[in-house]
């Protein structure tokens, strides 16, 4: 399991692909668990659920300061005129 300052120590490229390599494991062992097969380590859905919402949450931290920056800026730009 990832920590959240390793996320955030990540490149949002490297975060998506992280996060698109975990939901494919993730549609192979829901796959395995409706064919009937038997999924080899069933916590790890768990596991792998908490990491995507992890480095999802932390995604959208950065889109929000990003968005505060942005405004701080424009306001900014309306107190001096």
């Amino acid at each position: 399991m990832i920590k959240p300052h390793e996320i955030r120590a990540m490149s949002e490229k490297e975060i998506l692909q992280r996060i698109k390599d975990n939901l494919e494991a993730l549609d192979k062992m829901n796959f395995q668990k409706a064919v009937g097969g038997e999924v080899k380590n069933p916590v790890q859905v768990r596991f792998l659920k908490k990491e995507i919402a992890r480095m999802r949450t932390i995604l959208r931290e950065r889109e929000n300061e990003a968005k505060k920056d942005t405004s701080a800026s424009n306001s900014e730009k309306v107190e001096v005129a």
